[in-house]
């Protein structure tokens, strides 16, 4: 059976909308709403951890299950403060912020600039747009912080609140978190909330080595939180001062780096598009500026309601994690390559291995999917015409796979609901809904993105045939109950985004 036709576009999605639906139908709640809240922290609610969880174990298969040679580990989030010294995070772990003197509002220096080099391409002037860049990465890269201040005052950059460029000097803030552990307080030691999730890899690396009997190259994989003290923290999920990492350090014999750092690049790309992320809305940003472990570093993209901004990036590290920490803790962290150099005939014997690095937010994966997913198309024609909103996403990342509905709530109908309901329960999330009109249960699964609802009437009880509606078209069809795992199972399954890779 056919439905209404999309006749028209629906206007563009702003970010209130995705933040309005998120809310409303339980996938992201501000944390502590009901006082008031906390800036730049989130809950995610009953849909969006099922959500979430889908994608971070997308992740995990797509690194762990799809390749030989990478492991996963699962290190604490407390770790010796001298990792972080080791790391560059207690001395280097800085954001230059400045302050407007008549909003009181404070703001990033670097953001500042980058939102007027993009203004500069928007009008045309992509060159100077890039001048400009370059002069910031300049005075950065030289701690001339008073020449950023003068940078930002000679561009016309004004307070978008006050309107004044009535600007403070720039300041360099640490983003750590600190705390203190120790069971009386003034026997407490300094630690730190572990900004990002890559060290707990590196401190684990002859770990992993030895007991896995891993040979270079080989991958460590981790799932974690980490925490920043981010002073600017704003547009939704996207930056937050609580987030959760996926990355892959991926440990390769010098010289082998580049060819890796390609090869990891590209992989990650087309696990995007393998989501579902159009490939129009995603694209490459290589680095100019890297930072002081790299050699070559590049993002992937995303096109979010505010613009194209970070999703992932790939770096190369070089040597410089381990190599550190080696110094510091007075422990080597060398591998022995038994293989043969071809340049000289012997083993290539010890070295500290390289690192290329695939770093993916799981919380600006979520929002990036949950955006693309975000759906108004406008329907029907004339006096019929509306908007239908729905989640399209992928039915394998979707929080409920299929809805069960009874037609009405009498002659047996629910009972026969929920024996289905109970039949598929442990291969799929499934929900058994029964109030209200059978149209109005089906736009709330629409809402919250549950790719099939199977509706249950006076037919079944005679032939055990149900009527599917597919999310997308709307189109229904009548099947068997006995196909029905295999049907639904077949489409959700993770194996449909995995095969794409």
């Amino acid at each position: 059976m056919t439905t209404n036709t999309p006749t028209a576009g629906a206007p563009a999605t702003s970010l209130q909308d995705i933040i309005g639906h998120a809310k409303e139908y339980g996938f992201v709640f501000p944390s502590s709403e009901i006082y008031d809240g906390l800036q730049a922290v989130y809950d995610y609610g009953q849909n969006g951890v099922e959500l979430k969880n889908n994608l971070k174990t997308l992740w995990w298969k797509a690194m762990t299950q799809l390749n030989d040679n990478v492991v996963g580990i699962d290190a604490a989030i407390f770790m010796h403060p001298l990792t972080w010294k080791a790391s560059g995070h207690v001395d280097s772990f800085n954001d230059p912020m400045i302050d407007n003197r008549d909003s009181k509002k404070r703001y990033r220096a670097d953001q500042l600039l980058e939102g007027k080099a993009e203004e500069y391409a928007a009008n045309g002037q992509p060159e100077k747009g890039q001048e400009l860049l370059h002069e910031m990465g300049r005075l950065l890269d030289a701690g001339d912080l008073n020449g950023v201040r003068e940078l930002i005052i000679s561009e016309g950059i004004k307070d978008p609140i006050s309107g004044t460029d009535n600007w403070t000097e720039v300041r360099q803030f640490n983003l750590m978190f600190s705390t203190q552990v120790g069971s009386v307080a003034e026997d407490a030691s300094l630690i730190y909330l572990r900004p990002e999730t890559a060290q707990g890899i590196f401190v684990n690396f002859l770990n992993v080595q030895k007991t896995g009997r891993m040979k270079v190259p080989f991958g460590i994989a981790q799932i974690g939180k980490a925490f920043r003290n981010e002073i600017v923290a704003r547009q939704f999920t996207f930056r937050m001062r609580e987030f959760e990492q996926m990355e892959m350090q991926f440990f390769v014999r010098p010289g082998t780096e580049m060819e890796w750092y390609e090869r990891w690049r590209d992989t990650r790309m087309k696990f995007h598009q393998a989501v579902g992320l159009p490939t129009e809305k995603l694209k490459f940003h290589i680095h100019e500026k890297l930072a002081h472990y790299a050699n070559a570093a590049v993002d992937i993209e995303y096109q979010f309601p505010f613009g194209f901004r970070e999703i992932e990036g790939i770096h190369s590290r070089t040597d410089f994690d381990l190599k550190s920490h080696q110094e510091l803790s007075r422990k080597k962290q060398q591998y022995f390559d038994n293989d043969i150099d071809p340049a000289t005939g012997k083993p290539y014997g010890n070295y500290i291995p390289y690192v290329v690095e695939t770093s993916v937010g799981a919380d600006r994966l979520f929002l990036a999917v949950f955006c693309n997913a975000y759906t108004e198309e406008v329907v029907g024609e004339g006096e019929d015409q509306k908007t239908r909103t729905y989640l399209k996403l992928h039915p394998a990342l979707a929080p409920i796979k299929a809805a069960v509905f009874p037609l009405v709530r009498k002659d047996g109908l629910p009972e026969k609901a929920e024996q289905i309901v109970k039949s598929l329960r442990s291969e799929f999330r499934v929900v058994y809904e029964e109030r209200d009109a059978i149209g109005k249960r089906y736009t709330r699964q629409d809402l919250i993105g549950t790719p099939f609802c199977i509706a249950v009437d006076y037919q079944t009880l005679e032939d055990d045939t149900v009527t599917i509606r597919h999310r997308d078209t709307t189109l229904q069809e009548r099947v068997h109950i006995n196909e029905l795992k295999a049907r639904i199972g077949h489409d959700v399954s993770m194996e449909r985004i995995l095969e794409k890779l």
